[in-house]
């Protein structure tokens, strides 16, 4: 039987937990927090009710024509590499339909949800509302630019593929603040391949970064690097 298949033919709480059991765990994710958020939380509400009976599959899903839900496993991967605390405060930028911000306020004392397209912000605090989730603060803007004015932050979760980290994000980070990100790497010819998992860190003012483990993700078109003029 397939994922799909599978997902198919199992109510919420059945595929939730195959998602915890089948996805999460066997790719190292070990934080209690994060597996009982993403547990417990709805998945199926975040995504369109076509795609509700399939939301915990191992893939990237649609919440509209150009956004996706990340894999599950890349989201609780980059999360537990954040090592978000309770009395952190997290900047969730490009936040779609809520989920990415749900699964945070489980683990931190504020997020702050930053969101492009106004009609999903709409619909991501509607869903937060309906689970009475009351520490997600929403903001509609362009998404590399952050939030300067709420800054500094603990933490900056970027929902999606970048072709590049913006200064102005990280100079966003508070000391001792990370960022994470899926990262597109390119071959030959500008062709893309898999991209990397990233942990940005700031320490005495400086940013460094590492990567985390492969990974690929739909690319966010605020995060596109700025292409060289060709003769």
């Amino acid at each position: 039987m397939t994922a799909l298949h599978k997902s198919l033919s199992s109510n919420p709480d059945t595929a939730r937990l195959n998602m915890i059991e089948g996805q999460l765990r066997p790719n190292g994710v070990r934080d209690e927090r994060i597996l009982s958020a993403m547990e417990t939380l709805p998945r199926e509400r975040f995504v369109p009710p076509s795609y509700a009976g399939i939301a915990c599959i191992d893939e990237e899903l649609p919440v509209s024509g150009v956004r996706f839900l990340l894999r599950p496993m890349v989201l609780a991967r980059l999360l537990q590499a954040a090592a978000i605390g309770t009395q952190d405060r997290v900047l969730d930028i490009g936040s779609g339909t809520g989920y990415s911000s749900a699964v945070i306020a489980q683990l931190a004392k504020q997020v702050i949800a930053l969101e492009v397209d106004a009609e999903l912000q709409k619909i991501a605090a509607a869903n937060l509302e309906a689970l009475q989730i009351h520490n997600v603060e929403f903001y509609t803007g362009p998404l590399g630019l952050g939030l300067p004015s709420a800054a500094p932050f603990n933490i900056i979760v970027v929902n999606g593929g970048v072709e590049i980290v913006p200064d102005a994000l990280l100079s966003q980070l508070g000391e001792g603040g990370r960022l994470v990100a899926v990262v597109r790497q390119y071959g030959p010819a500008h062709a893309a391949h898999t991209g990397e998992a990233r942990l940005y860190e700031k320490r005495r003012g400086l940013t460094s970064h590492r990567i985390l483990f492969d990974a690929t993700a739909d690319l966010l078109t605020d995060f596109t690097m700025p292409k060289a003029f060709v003769f």
